[in-house]
């Protein structure tokens, strides 16, 4: 069927593998399904799928390792990732985050659940609809909501969706302070699963890929954070 999302799902676990794909299946979508991650990394060299769940718990690569080589090539660096992880500590959650992943989904899970968080991905990804033109910042920085780019000193930024939306946000705003309950409100419509600290680690991870343009994006002690006004 024309139109359908292809989504990617990595997990060691049959149960849980046949359990996703019929829940995706029944809510539209296509599914490929992978045991190791090896296999997973080959097929990417053929098909890119329009979202991966992930685990964390692989027996050839661990996820977050899976995620890292994802997030470094320019080939994949857009896809979304929501990882599945049987660790309830937030540490555990954090690292998969840090690694570039869009959200996370805690082992035992509710399939309804799960779907929810992929199409809520999903939409957070689709590009923007909207006649704004593009946004610049200090002469260097370009964000484009049509294109779905951003482009420092010329250069092409690969960012996670997660990330263009919270830069993109911010660059609307910029020298408006944003709350991180508001930041929270904006991405993620108000889903009660994601915590205020999600906002801190996807904005250093931002930082990291801007470099010395991270410092545009500045922390307002016990509020939240915004984007400098620049020139």
């Amino acid at each position: 069927m024309a139109g359908r999302k292809l989504i990617a799902v990595v997990d060691d676990e049959p149960d849980i593998l046949e359990l996703v794909r019929i829940n995706l299946e029944r809510a539209g979508f296509d599914v490929r399904r992978f045991t190791r991650s090896s296999d997973f990394m080959d097929s990417l060299r053929r098909e890119k799928p329009d979202l991966v769940i992930l685990d964390l718990m692989l027996p050839d690569t661990h996820g977050t390792e899976v995620c890292r080589i994802m997030r470094s090539s320019e080939r994949t660096a857009g896809i979304p990732v929501i990882m599945l992880t049987a660790m309830v500590e937030e540490a555990d959650r954090v690292a998969g985050l840090e690694m570039g992943a869009d959200d996370y989904v805690t082992k035992p899970f509710s399939p309804r659940e799960l779907v929810a968080r992929v199409k809520a991905v999903l939409r957070r990804g689709a590009p923007a609809h909207t006649s704004a033109g593009a946004i610049e910042v200090d002469g260097t920085l370009r964000i484009d909501p049509e294109r779905f780019s951003v482009t420092l000193e010329g250069e092409n930024l690969e960012l996670t969706s997660t990330e263009f939306r919270l830069l993109h946000a911010l660059a609307e705003g910029r020298g408006r302070v944003f709350s991180r309950k508001k930041l929270l409100e904006i991405l993620w419509q108000g889903e009660k699963y994601v915590t205020e600290r999600t906002i801190d680690v996807h904005i250093a991870h931002l930082r990291n890929k801007l470099g010395d343009a991270g410092d545009l994006i500045e922390n307002v002690r016990g509020i939240g954070y915004r984007l400098a006004a620049g020139i």
